[in-house]
């Protein structure tokens, strides 16, 4: 299986503000969840702190160094990257990497796939993007339209 980006970005790279996404489609939140249903997921702590709960039928890893949470089902607080990496090889399913920006830039060379929603609007007072070159090294695989004018891309990583 596979470790895959997945995320909404805005034309000026941003995806989030004030901890929060700063816009909402239904059509992307459908996207999302049909995606990543029945696979893995890893978030870091705000991002997590930002959704509120594990998302069902999915396991929610969420990587943190210093933060504890709260025992729940179908949740696995993890400390290091490597140890998402191993854990990578042991699941069924795809991993897929749900965010924020620290996160993406710390998965950058093992993730393979990216699964882009690409958000027809700039976000003034953002306060988290995605590197400029998070595609470098990708190739565009796919395009699907889900809805409300939105675009999903996927690209491959080159060989």
């Amino acid at each position: 299986m596979a470790i895959i980006g997945i995320v909404a970005v805005a034309q000026d790279l941003a995806i989030g503000k004030d901890g929060k996404l700063p816009w909402h489609y239904t059509s992307d939140l459908k996207h999302f969840k049909k995606t990543t249903l029945g696979n893995t997921i890893v978030m870091g702590y705000s991002t997590w702190l930002s959704i509120g709960k594990a998302l069902p039928k999915r396991l929610n890893v969420v990587m943190t160094r210093t933060k504890n949470i709260e025992y729940q089902e179908r949740v696995l607080v993890l400390r290091r990257l490597e140890d998402a990496i191993v854990l990578s090889k042991y699941i069924n399913g795809n991993m897929y990497i749900i965010g924020g920006s620290q996160i993406y830039r710390s998965f950058a060379h093992v993730i393979e796939k990216w699964v882009v929603t690409e958000i027809p609007l700039t976000v003034p007072d953002a306060d988290a993007f995605m590197p400029a070159d998070f595609l470098e090294g990708f190739t565009r695989s796919g395009t699907t339209e889900i809805g409300e004018a939105l675009r999903v891309n996927t690209y491959t990583k080159n060989q």
